[in-house]
C-alpha cells in the first residue's frame, strides 16, 4: 500500500527511525507466528506517529489491513470509529454466532432492535477480527485514537486485552492514549536527533539557508518532523532570513497549524470552503463531501487545487495530509461557514439510511435554540441508544437540551439525559444535567426523579447519603408510580444493609419503618410485594415476625420474569437466606443466572454469579464455586465493575489456606465489608486458633448491623468461645441464632443450632444434639456443615475418652473435608485422629494444580459439553484463543481429545484414606 501524500511512510524517508521500524517490523512478525500484538504509538501532534503507521500498514502487505481516524467532531457518537474500522469486513458478519452478529448489525444501523450489551458488541469485534484473521493476518491501523467515541475506545480496549493465539494486531497512534486503551503496551514517539533533523529541513528546502537560520528552525522544531517540513512553507527566502523569533511563545503544535492556515490562505475561497466540508464530514466519504460541495455552489477545479497543494487526498476516502491541517480549516472557518457546510451535509445525508448523522449536523449548524433541531436530536437519542447504548443517547440528549427554549421541555429532556448518562456510568455528567433541571420549573414527578436519579448515582458510587436519597425519591414517587416507588424502596433497603457499618444500621431501620408504613398495594401480593414486606420485617421485628412472608416470597421468586430479574432480582436471595432454605437458594441463584446470561446483560451477571458461588461453597463444591468467581473476576475485568468480593471471601475460608485468604480478607475489611469478619472467624476456627476466630466473630456482630452477616457469625463464635472457655460469649451468641433458626424450622436452620448447643452441652443431651444435627444437615445438599458437625462430634467424644467412636466421626470428617478441599478442617480432623492413635495417611484433595485457575475453568466448562464459541463467549475470548488454551489443557493432562477430560477432571471420590 502506497501512502496517499508524497515522501510519508516509506522507510526510505523515515529518518532516524531505525528503532521505531524495527519495534514495528517486531509486532507484524509476532502477529504473522500466530501471537497477538498491540501499541500504541504516543507523542506531540507532528513528532511522526502518523508516518510511522503509514510504514507498518506498507509493510503490512501480506496482511488484511482495516484503518480508522479518530475525529474529533464524532467523539459522541457511539461506536463511529468502530464503524470505519469495521465496514470492510461487514461480509463476514454470517460468520459470528447469531447474538454476536445481530448485535454489530445493529449498532452499525444495519439491522433494527434493542440496544445490544456493550460487552457483546466488543465479544462480536474480536470474533469479527478473528474470522478476518482466518485467511490472512490482520492488522487494524488507528489514527488519532484520542479522539476515538468512547463506545469504539472501550471495544478496542477489550480486544487488545483478548489478544493471545490469534494472527491479529492492533496498532494506536495517539498524542495520549485514551483512558479505555491503558494497559496496552506503548511506545513514546521520540524527537529526531539533531543531525537527522538538519537533513531532513535540507531536503525541504530548495535554496541555501544561512546557518544561524537554520539552527534556529532545528532549535526551535525541537526534532519534531512535521515542524521541519511545514514551518519553513510558505516564507519567502527574505522571511526565513529573518528567523523564528518572530513566533514569539506560541506552541509548537499552534506554530504547526499555523502553518497550515498560511498555506489556506493561499487558495482560493472555493478551495478553502471544499476542505471545510471535507473537515467536517468526518467518514471521509467523497460521494457525501461532493454532493454537499456541490449544494454550495462549489466546483471541481477547487477540489483538484486542495489535492495539488498536498493538503489532502481523494480516493476511496477523503484524508487529511496530517490531523492538524484538517484542525487548522475548521478552526480558521468562519461561523457563517461553518453553519453553511453543516447544513448542507445536512441536506445531503440521506434521511432514511442515516437521520441521526443527519441530526448531528443540523445541531452543529445551530447557534441558538431550536425545537425543530431538538426534537430531531431527541428522536435520534432513541435510536442511538439502541445501536451505542446509554452513552451515545447521552450525546443527543444533551445536545438537544442545549438548544431548547420551553422550560418545562428543557427540564425534561435534562432529565433524560441524566439518566442516560447515568446509565453509561457519566456520574458527574448526570449530576450537571440535574441541576440544569432544577434550574428550571420543576413539578412534583419531575423533582421525584431528579430524587431518584441522584439517589442511583450515589448508590452507584459508593457515597453512604444514598439510603436517604432513595427513600425520598420512593416517598416522592408514590402518588405517580406504586410500582417503581417499591421497586425504590428496595433499593433503598438494598443500599442501607451495605452501609449499616457507616451508620450502626440507622439507616436500614428507617428504611424499613418507613416500607412498613406503606399503604397496602392494589390487588394481591406480588413477588416484590412480598419481598420487600418480609426484608422490611426482619429488620424492625426479627426473624420470627418475618418468616411467613419471606417463605412465601421465596416461593413466588422462583417464578419472576427475566424483566424482574434485571430490575431488582439482586434481592430474591435474600428471601430463601434470611429463612435458611438452601435448596430454594441454589434453584433462585441457578435460573437467575441463566435468565441474566440468556439476556446478554453482562453489567448485572456478576452479582448473580456471585450468589451462585455462594450458595455452590455453601453446597461443598468449591471446584464449582471457584469457577464461577474467576467468571465473575472475567467478566468484572471486563466491565470495570465492582462488587464486594462475598463469594470469594467464602470459598477462601472453607479452603482453609491462610496464604490465599489473608489478602482477600484483609482487603475486603479495608474496603468496610462485615462479611470479611465472618470469613476470617471460619478461617481461624479450621486453623484452631479459637482465639483469634472469637475476635473476628465478634468485630463482624459489631461491625454488621443488617441481618445476614451478624447471623452467620453467631454460629463461629458460639464454636470459638466453646473452645476458649467462654460459656457467656457462646450462651449470648446461642439465643441470639436460635431466634433466626426456631421460626425456620429447615433442616439447615435446626441442624446448625444443634451443632452449636452441643458444643454448650454435656452428657446424653450434647450427644443427642450431635446426632440430631448429623441428622438434620444429612438431608441437605450442605457438605461442609456436615463435615464440620462431625468433626465436633469426634473431638467431643475423644474428649469424654471414647476413642473407638471418635475414629468413625473423625474419619467421616477427615474423608469428607478433604473430599471437598477443606484444608483447614481437614487437618484439624487429622490432628485428632493421630490424637486416638489411628494413623492417617496424609492426602489432599485431587486439585490438579498443573492447570492454571484459567486453565481449569476453560477444561470444566470443555468437559460439561460446551463448544470453543460458546465457552468464548461465557468467558470473553475468542474461539482460537479457547483452543489454544485448550491444547496446553491436554497436554498437561496427559490426554489428546475433549471425550477425556470428563475421565481427568472428575469429582474425587470419597476412597478411604486410612492405613
Amino acid at each position: 500500500m502506497e501512502s496517499a501524500f508524497p515522501g510519508v511512510g516509506r522507510c526510505a524517508h523515515l529518518l532516524g527511525r531505525g528503532t521505531e521500524c524495527a519495534l514495528l517490523a517486531d509486532v507484524l512478525a509476532a502477529i504473522r507466528r500466530g501471537e497477538g500484538r498491540s501499541l500504541v504509538l504516543r507523542g506531540e501532534a507532528g513528532i511522526g506517529k502518523t508516518a510511522l503507521l503509514t510504514y507498518v500498514v506498507d509493510s503490512a502487505c501480506d496482511f488484511t489491513v482495516l484503518r480508522a481516524v479518530g475525529v474529533e467532531s464524532e467523539m459522541e457518537l457511539a461506536y463511529a470509529g468502530l464503524h470505519q474500522l469495521c465496514a470492510p469486513v461487514f461480509h463476514l458478519l454470517t460468520r459470528l454466532p447469531e447474538p454476536q452478529s445481530d448485535a454489530l448489525q445493529m449498532v452499525f444501523g444495519l439491522k433494527p432492535g434493542a440496544t445490544p450489551d456493550r460487552f457483546l458488541v466488543a465479544l462480536a469485534t474480536l470474533s469479527l477480527f478473528s474470522a478476518a484473521a482466518d485467511e490472512r493476518p490482520l492488522l487494524c491501523a488507528v489514527d488519532d485514537a484520542q479522539w476515538l467515541d468512547r463506545a469504539t475506545g472501550l471495544t478496542l480496549g477489550f480486544v487488545t486485552r483478548r489478544l493471545l493465539a490469534e494472527p491479529l494486531g492492533l496498532v494506536f497512534a495517539a498524542r495520549e492514549a485514551p483512558e479505555e486503551l491503558q494497559g496496552i503496551p506503548q511506545f513514546e514517539v521520540p524527537g529526531l536527533g539533531e543531525e537527522d533533523a538538519r537533513a531532513l529541513l535540507a531536503s525541504e528546502i530548495p535554496f541555501t539557508l544561512d546557518e544561524r537560520v537554520r539552527d534556529e528552525i532545528v532549535v526551535e522544531a525541537r526534532g519534531n518532523p512535521l515542524a521541519l517540513l511545514e514551518l519553513p512553507q510558505g516564507l519567502t527566502a527574505a522571511e526565513l532570513a529573518v528567523g523564528f523569533g518572530f513566533l514569539g511563545a506560541q506552541t509548537l503544535s499552534g506554530r504547526i497549524e499555523d502553518s497550515f492556515k498560511r498555506r489556506l490562505e493561499r487558495l482560493s475561497p472555493e478551495a478553502r470552503l471544499f476542505l471545510l466540508v471535507a473537515a467536517a464530514e468526518p467518514l471521509g466519504d467523497p460521494l457525501l463531501v461532493w454532493s454537499a460541495a456541490e449544494r454550495l455552489g462549489i466546483g471541481a477545479a477547487a477540489s483538484a487545487s486542495t489535492e495539488t497543494g498536498g493538503l489532502v487526498a481523494i480516493a476511496d476516502r477523503v484524508s487529511f495530509r496530517h490531523p492538524l491541517v484538517r484542525s487548522a480549516v475548521y478552526r480558521s472557518a468562519a461561523v457563517q461557514d461553518r453553519t453553511a457546510v453543516h447544513l448542507a451535509l445536512a441536506d445531503v445525508t440521506d434521511q432514511e439510511a442515516d437521520p441521526d448523522r443527519r441530526a448531528w449536523h443540523l445541531a452543529a449548524a445551530t447557534t441558538g435554540p431550536d425545537e425543530q433541531v431538538a426534537g430531531e436530536l431527541e428522536r435520534s437519542a432513541g435510536r442511538a441508544q439502541a445501536r451505542g447504548g446509554f452513552a451515545a443517547a447521552a450525546a443527543f440528549l444533551q445536545r438537544a437540551v442545549a438548544l431548547t427554549r420551553d422550560a418545562a421541555r428543557r427540564a425534561d429532556r435534562a432529565l433524560a439525559a441524566a439518566h442516560a448518562s447515568l446509565q453509561a456510568g457519566a456520574f458527574d455528567r448526570a449530576l450537571s444535567l440535574l441541576a440544569t433541571a432544577e434550574a428550571g420549573s420543576l413539578d412534583k414527578l419531575q423533582r421525584a426523579r431528579v430524587d431518584l436519579l441522584r439517589g442511583h448515582v450515589a448508590f452507584a458510587s459508593g457515597n453512604g447519603d444514598a439510603p436517604r436519597l432513595l427513600l425520598k425519591a420512593a416517598r416522592r414517587l408514590e402518588p405517580f408510580n406504586v410500582a417503581l416507588a417499591r421497586e425504590t424502596y428496595l433499593n433503598a433497603w438494598g443500599a442501607a444493609a451495605l452501609t449499616t457499618h457507616l451508620d450502626r444500621g440507622s439507616n436500614l431501620l428507617a428504611v424499613s419503618r418507613a416500607i412498613r408504613a406503606l399503604p397496602p398495594p392494589p390487588g394481591d401480593r406480588g413477588p416484590l410485594d412480598l419481598l420487600l414486606e418480609g426484608l422490611a420485617l426482619v429488620a424492625t421485628d426479627g426473624h420470627a415476625a418475618a418468616t411467613a412472608t419471606l417463605r412465601r416470597a421465596a416461593i413466588a421468586l422462583l417464578e419472576i420474569p427475566v424483566e424482574d430479574v434485571l430490575r431488582w432480582g439482586w434481592g430474591s436471595a435474600s428471601a430463601s437466606t434470611a429463612i435458611w432454605d438452601d435448596e430454594r437458594l441454589h434453584a433462585i441463584a441457578v435460573r437467575q443466572v441463566q435468565l441474566v446470561r440468556d439476556a446478554g446483560e453482562l453489567a448485572q451477571l456478576p452479582i448473580h454469579l456471585s450468589v451462585l458461588a455462594h450458595a455452590e461453597a455453601w453446597m461443598g463444591d468449591l471446584r464449582r464455586a471457584a469457577s464461577l468467581v474467576a467468571e465473575v473476576d472475567s467478566v468484572t475485568a471486563t466491565t470495570g465493575s465492582h462488587i464486594a468480593p462475598y463469594a470469594l471471601l467464602k470459598l477462601r475460608a472453607l479452603q482453609g489456606s491462610e496464604a490465599e485468604a489473608s489478602a482477600p480478607i484483609a482487603g475486603a475489611i479495608e474496603q468496610g465489608f462485615p462479611h470479611a469478619y465472618v470469613a476470617a472467624a471460619v478461617l481461624y476456627n479450621g486453623l484452631a486458633r479459637y482465639e483469634e476466630a472469637a475476635s473476628a466473630a465478634r468485630q463482624a456482630a459489631e461491625a454488621s448491623f443488617e441481618p445476614w452477616a451478624s447471623v452467620w457469625a453467631l454460629a463461629e463464635a458460639i464454636e470459638a468461645a466453646a473452645r476458649t472457655g467462654d460459656p457467656e460469649l457462646a450462651r449470648d451468641a446461642l439465643q441470639r441464632l436460635a431466634e433466626t433458626t426456631q421460626p425456620c424450622g429447615t433442616d439447615w436452620a435446626l441442624g446448625i443450632e444443634a451443632r452449636c448447643r452441643a458444643l454448650i452441652s454435656d452428657g446424653e443431651a450434647a450427644e443427642h444434639l450431635y446426632r440430631e444435627a448429623i441428622d438434620r444437615l444429612s438431608r441437605t445438599r450442605l457438605r461442609p456443615d456436615l463435615a464440620r458437625a462431625h468433626l465436633l462430634y469426634g473431638e467431643w467424644l475423644r474428649r469424654v475418652s471414647r476413642r473407638t467412636d471418635a475414629r468413625a466421626q473423625l474419619r467421616a470428617a477427615y474423608d469428607q473435608c478433604t473430599a471437598i478441599g477443606m484444608e483447614a478442617f481437614a487437618a484439624r480432623a487429622r490432628s485428632e485422629l493421630l490424637a486416638t492413635g489411628e494413623k492417617v495417611r496424609r492426602r489432599t484433595v485431587e486439585t490438579r494444580d498443573d492447570l492454571t485457575a484459567h486453565e481449569r475453568q476453560i477444561a470444566e466448562l470443555a468437559r460439561d459439553g460446551l463448544s470453543n464459541p460458546e465457552i468464548g463467549e461465557r468467558l470473553f475470548l475468542s474461539p482460537r484463543t479457547v483452543e489454544w488454551h485448550l491444547r496446553k489443557v491436554f497436554t498437561k493432562l496427559g490426554i489428546s481429545s475433549r471425550k477425556e477430560l470428563r475421565r481427568v477432571l472428575r469429582e474425587p471420590e470419597g476412597e478411604s484414606i486410612f492405613a
